[in-house]
């Protein structure tokens, strides 16, 4: 599945120095706006425990961590929406992510030059999300006079539902509610996909603390404020420091573990922002073993045996007869398939399985 996330935030907030150690790549960042203009799109690992037990239970020849895409557009400004600092060529860029990641300064450096004057976590939040929210509505402004006459006609049933729920979504924009906080029911949110509303996109608030506070950041005023607006609207909140891992970035395994040990920190805050970013997009994770291949595959809650099969091959969904499965504890807790086996714990589930987060399946088909 290519499941993607958009970093967005106001210049010089971290969100290059982020997208570097995320990627471990090496994007552009410079104390100053618009250092970056083209998005930089890199893939990440998605950090998984078990994959790395079971590729020591299994020593196979191959092992796969499933993997996330993460795109890092030019900092936003006011004004974004009507061009300001090239903001709708910017805007663009995150229309076809699943979900944004929005990178909030919160410490206080007089190095790193702030583009409002000062820093102010709060304001900061608001500029992105007045930006996303007009962007919104003007994508609304121009659909709904093509619908509204058929919509008022009232012979058109497709035109008029389009018309009630873009009415709907309108109204909400203008009290200055992102599309995510309307409660809209499954199908409406199916019926307004098409338009890939920015605001309908869930949100995490990345908080960019100072390397000082990245063991202790319960007494940082900016992270609490962050945490309460996210709350409110039902979004999520990580904590890092992006000074601290693009140095970790540049470690060995051994030498990270050190340095996080060093810092008091248990582990690096990136795994965290990979982790909510997958958990927030409702994705789950299934499992295959054998001594070829051990590999992590992602699928959305609720998928059901033959799609998660589908997922691995096209002809494992067409010719499902049924999964082998084993919960990923059970296997652990058995210490082979083998014994699995004999304690009962292999299970055939059929075509209406809902599939569960840890499941290792071995696919039976026939074409």
């Amino acid at each position: 599945m290519g499941l993607t996330a958009g970093i967005v935030g106001l210049p010089n907030v971290g969100k290059s120095t982020l997208f570097n150690a995320l990627t471990k790549s090496n994007a552009y960042a410079a104390n100053f706006p618009f250092a970056t203009i083209d998005p930089n799109v890199g893939i990440v690992q998605v950090p998984d425990e078990r994959v790395d037990v079971l590729s020591r239970m299994y020593q196979p020849k191959k092992t796969i961590y499933t993997t996330f895409e993460f795109t890092d557009v030019a900092g936003l400004v006011r004004g974004a929406s009507k061009g300001e600092g090239l903001g709708n060529q910017f805007l663009s860029h995150i229309r076809n992510v699943d979900a944004i990641c929005q990178v909030v300064r919160c410490f206080d450096d007089d190095n790193v030059v702030h583009v409002e004057g000062k820093v102010d976590p709060l304001r900061d939040m608001e500029t992105i999300q007045l930006e996303l929210i007009f962007a919104d509505m003007d994508t609304v402004e121009k659909r709904l006079p093509k619908i509204e006459k058929r919509a008022q006609m009232k012979t058109d049933k497709e035109a008029i539902v389009e018309y009630g729920l873009l009415m709907k979504v309108y109204e909400g924009l203008k009290r200055s509610q992102p599309i995510r906080s309307l409660n809209l029911s499954e199908e409406e949110s199916r019926q307004i996909r098409s338009f890939s509303f920015l605001t309908a996109k869930p949100m995490l608030y990345v908080c960019n603390v100072s390397d000082e506070e990245i063991a202790d950041y319960g007494d940082n005023a900016y992270v609490t404020a962050v945490r309460s607006i996210a709350d409110s609207e039902g979004s999520r909140t990580c904590v890092i420091s992006a000074k601290i891992e693009s140095e970790l970035a540049q470690l060995s395994d051994e030498e990270r573990l050190s340095f996080l040990s060093e810092l008091g920190v248990r582990e690096s805050g990136l795994a965290e922002l990979i982790r909510q970013s997958y958990d927030m997009l409702r994705l789950q994770t299934f499992l295959t073993v054998g001594k070829d291949e051990v590999r992590a595959w992602t699928f959305r809650r609720g998928a059901k045996a033959p799609e998660c099969a589908g997922i691995v091959h096209s002809d494992f969904e067409k010719g499902f007869i049924r999964a082998e499965t084993i919960g990923y504890a059970d296997l652990i807790a058995c210490g082979s398939e083998a014994k699995a086996k004999e304690m009962g714990k292999i299970r055939l589930e059929g075509k209406d399985y809902v599939a569960q987060d840890g499941d290792i399946f071995h696919f039976r088909f026939n074409l």
